[in-house]
């Protein structure tokens, strides 16, 4: 399995349905394609999570940057973002839910940049995490990012660096 990456937001704000409506106009605003089909994974008719397919292109195309977004459910026990390390730009005594995971960034970097760009925009108090780093990019650091010119290992690089 490749790095993943997540976006973290306080938990008294999180619903599964803002999330998913957020999805659909960042990924609307990114001129990215979404593919969803309302699969829901349940467990003990709990509701975990859903999924949504964002690519740059149709499907069928070669070289096209995609990846698979986790909608998670309330009930999902791996929401809850457990505060055990320190993240560079991140406020430990928050309580926060990670959600929205992308299972792997590789390839689709540029896409990902896009649309966590527009995510953030219209939620600037969350942010987004890779896991395998220990720091968080935030609404002000992807604008900071917007104004440069695009790199491609953005995603790998600590962005107050």
């Amino acid at each position: 399995m490749g790095t993943s990456a997540f976006i973290l937001m306080k938990q008294e704000k999180y619903t599964p349905e803002k999330l998913l409506s957020d999805t659909i106009v960042a990924a609307f605003h990114a001129d990215a394609r979404l593919y969803f089909d309302n699969y829901k994974k349940y467990k003990n008719e709990q509701f975990l999570y859903t999924t949504l397919n964002v690519t740059d292109k149709p499907l069928v195309n070669d070289n096209n940057q995609q990846f698979i977004f986790y909608v998670d459910g309330l009930d999902n026990y791996e929401i809850t973002y457990e505060n055990n390390e320190v993240i560079f730009g991140l406020d430990p005594s928050l309580s926060l839910y990670q959600v929205g995971g992308i299972e792997e960034i590789y390839g689709a970097q540029e896409l990902i940049f896009r649309f966590i760009y527009e995510y953030l925009k219209l939620n600037p108090d969350d942010y987004f995490w890779v896991a395998d780093y220990d720091w968080v990019y935030s609404w002000e650091d992807m604008q900071k990012l917007k104004s440069l010119p695009y790199d491609p290992d953005w995603c790998y690089k600590n962005p107050k660096n």
